[in-house]
């Protein structure tokens, strides 16, 4: 339900606690003992993991109270803060500091939240701390950690405004931090320019053409398309579920998902949305920037909505999404999959290109058997057409810098890579800079990619080149932390290696 990559390239992926004992022990016949919980009071087995992509191996975790839910962000040393939940999880700040000794687990504040957050969004902001957005029945934001005992919720009217009642199309809203500082906040079909220090709205955009809702249960997804010094930010909103689906799906009449995308150049003097129109309908698909710009569409269902066994007609083939070519051709059928992946599944980028598929489970408990979309307990890669071994030739390799290495904004860094001998086509290569995102519900929080500025590529020896790559130069165009850096060739990245912006 929930997944986070570290830059330990450890995957933490943690469930809901309360649907009963999972399939993976604690470790040395450990037990947890939670009076709350509406299932299991006392619970031996392990509701959150620490999967290693190399091994392909998992570490049981152990969470304290119900994680359901919930939202979370990466905070600059690398530390994942993860907030909210159900019951007596839904004030909770949980921290999850990485370790090479397997040492590492879940601690808990269990307060550290002043109101429940459950169905909330979490962006990192500039200052490091995460601001925590909305959630059921919350119409306000609040921030983590604070900066006073007095530090309490504050009022945010738009999300009221964009509540359906009964309905509420406005869960997990899409938040996106602005390169002036400020946050992009969407909701049902309506977004805001917001200027969280000093509660503000300062631009109020166009309604997305047609009026659907795109945002929980009618859930599409969205993501800050790629930043680039010389051009505006842009957001790209795709699928959903039309107007009354929701109360329709209940009634089990299961309406086609939205087949549309608004994208919105959200910093012109009058933004305006462009409308596109996607290969098939979409709702509860994730949406994944890679690394050489583009977006990946994958998981998700061609009707009805999220919530239980409210979803049909799985969508079983991804989709590219091409930015930079022109509209009405930016959209390309990738080879499907055989599983269905829907309500409460996930995807997120590995630092090898791949792609991290898992979850599935629209069923208020675990439920394997009669049943038409089973819980489902596997994981998937899906590999990107970059990785077909026909492009190892043109495909860089990254020398230099190493992974984890330290710099600073504004600072020249020197990247020395390497390619197949005479296939170096200066003009094509480019630099870019991915922080992982962390993903739930169809939405991938904190995701963004900056393709940086670079110098010319001069030939070191061999098939070996160097360039000097340009970091960013403030914290609202990357907030501080770990990113993958990326070298791209022909529209082939190299495997990423990360780097530390202090």
């Amino acid at each position: 339900m929930h997944m986070q990559l570290l830059h330990t390239d450890r995957v933490v992926m943690f469930d809901r606690t309360d649907f009963g004992p999972s399939n993976i022990s604690l470790p040395n016949g450990q037990c947890h003992r939670d009076p709350n919980d509406n299932t299991l009071h006392v619970d031996c087995t392990a509701h959150s993991v620490e999967y290693d992509v190399a091994s392909n191996s998992i570490r049981p975790l152990t969470v304290l109270t119900d994680v359901w839910c919930s939202s979370g962000a990466v905070i600059p040393d690398g530390t994942l803060v993860q907030a909210g939940g159900f019951n007596d999880g839904d004030h909770a700040v949980r921290i999850y500091k990485p370790c090479s000794d397997n040492s590492c687990d879940w601690r808990e504040i269990p307060n550290g939240l002043t109101q429940r957050r459950w169905y909330a969004t979490s962006q990192i902001l500039p200052d490091a701390r995460q601001i925590i957005v909305g959630g059921r029945a919350q119409f306000n934001y609040e921030f983590h950690p604070k900066k006073s005992a007095s530090d309490g919720p504050h009022n945010l009217p738009f999300l009221a405004q964009t509540h359906d009642p009964r309905i509420e199309n406005n869960l997990y809203p899409f938040v996106f931090l602005n390169t002036d500082g400020n946050l992009f906040i969407f909701a049902n079909n309506r977004a805001v320019l917001f200027d969280y220090k000093n509660s503000k709205i300062i631009r109020t955009y166009p309604a997305l053409p047609g009026g659907d809702p795109r945002s929980y249960p009618s859930t599409g997804s969205a993501v800050l398309l790629p930043l680039r010094s010389n051009a505006g930010a842009q957001v790209l909103v795709c699928g959903g579920a039309p107007k009354g689906a929701f109360v329709r799906a209940n009634n089990r009449d299961f309406v086609n998902a939205l087949n549309t995308c608004g994208r919105i150049r959200i910093n012109d003097p009058n933004p305006q949305w462009a409308m596109e129109t996607m290969p098939s309908g979409r709702v509860m698909s994730d949406m994944l920037l890679l690394p050489n710009g583009n977006v990946l569409l994958i998981n998700g269902a061609g009707a009805g909505t999220a919530g239980w066994e409210m979803g049909r007609s799985p969508v079983l083939s991804p989709v590219v999404y091409y930015p930079n070519k022109q509209a009405g051709s930016r959209f390309e059928v990738q080879n499907p999959t055989s599983t269905p992946r829907m309500y409460h599944s996930a995807a997120i980028l590995l630092r090898d290109g791949r792609v991290l598929v898992g979850g599935s489970n629209p069923h208020a408990y675990y439920n394997f058997t009669k049943i038409i979309f089973p819980t489902d307990l596997t994981l998937q890669s899906f590999s990107p057409s970059y990785l077909d071994p026909q492009f190892e030739n043109i495909r860089p390799k990254i020398l230099s810098p190493v992974s984890g290495s330290k710099t600073g904004y504004g600072q020249q860094i020197p990247v020395r890579f390497s390619i197949g001998p005479g296939q170096l086509v200066k003009s094509t290569i480019m630099v870019t800079m991915i922080a992982p995102s962390f993903a739930t519900h169809s939405f991938s929080m904190n995701q963004r990619l900056l393709v940086l500025d670079r110098g010319d590529v001069m030939p070191v020896g061999g098939s070996v080149y160097q360039l000097k790559a340009g970091m960013p130069g403030s914290g609202n165009l990357a907030p501080a932390g770990y990113y993958l850096l990326f070298v791209v060739h022909k529209d082939i990245p190299s495997k990423g290696m990360w780097i530390h912006i202090n």
